[in-house]
């Protein structure tokens, strides 16, 4: 079982949704996070295309002795690939059946770090507590910005680093609604919309913030922006979503990576 952070008596809605939606999705996440439990320092890779650390530097050059946090940690597997880099590390879910299979693995793989069921808009530990924080697909896309954005400042120390990777706004702009359909040529929604996306079919409610939102919003609670990418992909890449083809994100980005670090 994981270990449970004190909730409220009733949850915020897109927090119980996710949870419900997620515990459905789970089943089909443990195969690949079987695959990426087995992955070694060094062989890292990211996103839905699995570009490499070593062109995208997601983690720190140096890892080994830090407190790190990963913010919507799933089946864990980057919480793994940070203990494994020497890492003191606290992994954070909304979903129970998520984090069963994140302590099944940690059991296969001799790896011991705390699990917490949670979300990281409301994460128990004090002020200050971690030197960098991650989000792949986690936080960044399932929690309220403006609401876990002001938490991971708070949970980092001066000089602390928070590193994210999340659909790019472009991407957003041109999936349609249909599930199962690729991205588009054409804006299917406008720029200045809502922020918030329940995609057709689905219960689970995605945040999705333009770039000049995100930089205000990180600025606002004291970090400084260090890099933006956008980076492409070859055309024959190929990935298990289908809204992102090769073809698509070779010509556009499909996602988009924040590295930002709280001012001292």
């Amino acid at each position: 079982m994981s270990d449970e952070a004190p909730l409220p008596e009733s949850l915020p809605a897109h927090v119980a949704a996710n949870r419900a939606a997620w515990d459905e999705y789970a089943a089909d996440y443990v195969a690949a996070g079987e695959r990426e439990w087995r992955v070694q320092p060094g062989h890292e890779t990211w996103g839905v295309f699995g570009l490499p650390e070593a062109d995208l530097r997601l983690l720190p050059d140096n890892l080994a002795g830090l407190d790190a946090i990963e913010l919507g940690c799933g089946t864990g597997y980057v919480s793994a690939w940070m203990t494994r880099r020497g890492a003191r590390v606290v992994g954070i879910d909304n979903s129970p059946r998520q984090l069963e299979t994140a302590h099944r693995l940690q059991t296969e793989h001799g790896l011991d770090f705390p699990l917490i069921l949670g979300n990281a808009e409301a994460v128990p530990y004090p002020d200050a507590s971690f030197d960098f924080a991650i989000s792949e697909y986690g936080a960044v896309l399932w929690a309220d910005p403006l609401v876990w954005v002001p938490e991971a400042a708070r949970l980092l120390r001066p000089g602390g680093r928070l590193h994210v990777l999340t659909n790019s706004y472009l991407s957003f702009l041109t999936g349609p609604d249909e599930p199962d359909a690729p991205n588009g040529d054409t804006l299917v929604r406008p720029w200045f919309g809502p922020r918030q996306m329940v995609w057709k079919g689905e219960t689970s409610v995605e945040f999705h913030l333009p770039p000049a939102d995100w930089i205000q919003l990180f600025r606002a609670n004291g970090f400084e922006i260090e890099e933006l990418l956008e980076p492409p992909v070859p055309a024959e890449a190929t990935t298990r979503y289908v809204y992102a083809t090769g073809a698509w994100a070779s010509q556009w980005p499909v996602e988009t990576i924040w590295k930002v670090r709280k001012r001292s």
